[in-house]
């Protein structure tokens, strides 16, 4: 269960969002979503679910490709006139931060991102969006415009009950730090990244 906290205004460099502040008693962790627009339009929304990377959103890292993806995911809701964006606090794919620091000490020595995973302990992705699925019901958004690579994001949400109408592909350019990365995403984990793509 999630218990929905307060909301307010949110400018930011792509216009003006809402940010709604959610909290998981349970778990401790405390998730929010931003929207843009009117969510209750009865038509398909544009949804990112993005989950906490600061390494990537708040310092820039190379070596993944999160904080671009936040940055394309708002700026692709802005210029499409509305969209929400779940912010999930699962850092390194729910591993916690200081395990994350410890997967890349390890992915430095040679492993990619699933066998250091592994060698830790914990699954591929430890991730759940069940949390997600909860912010879209307490918001009222039914129907979505997925922007995602992820098949596991797609189908986490529908096994929820939320119907996803749309795969939208976020495709960036990669980088000499993540192109590992993101090879192993694509033939480890299943993510359907063409050349170009990320996610």
């Amino acid at each position: 269960m999630l218990r929905f906290i307060e909301q307010s205004k949110l400018p930011t460099r792509w216009g003006e969002f809402n940010i709604h502040a959610f909290e998981d008693p349970f778990k401790g962790k405390e998730h929010v979503a931003i929207t843009m627009g009117d969510c209750n339009s009865g038509e398909p929304l544009l949804l990112r679910i993005h989950s906490e990377c600061l390494t990537g959103d708040a310092f820039g890292s190379l070596r993944c490709d999160c904080g671009d993806q936040l940055q394309a995911a708002m700026r692709l809701m802005a210029e499409n006139g509305g969209g929400v964006l779940i912010y999930l606090a699962q850092e390194g794919r729910d591993i916690g931060l200081l395990n994350k620091m410890r997967a890349y000490a390890l992915q430095d020595k040679g492993l990619d991102t699933v066998d250091a995973n592994h060698a830790l302990g914990f699954d591929t992705d430890e991730r759940v969006f069940l949390p997600a699925a909860r912010i879209l019901d307490a918001l009222g958004i039914t129907r979505l415009r997925l922007i995602t690579n992820n098949p596991d994001k797609i189908s986490q949400l529908e096994q929820c009950g939320i119907k996803v109408e749309e795969r939208v592909p976020l495709t960036l350019a990669s980088n000499p730090h993540n192109e590992d990365y993101l090879a192993t995403k694509k033939y480890r984990t299943g993510h359907m990244i063409a050349d170009k793509d990320k996610d």
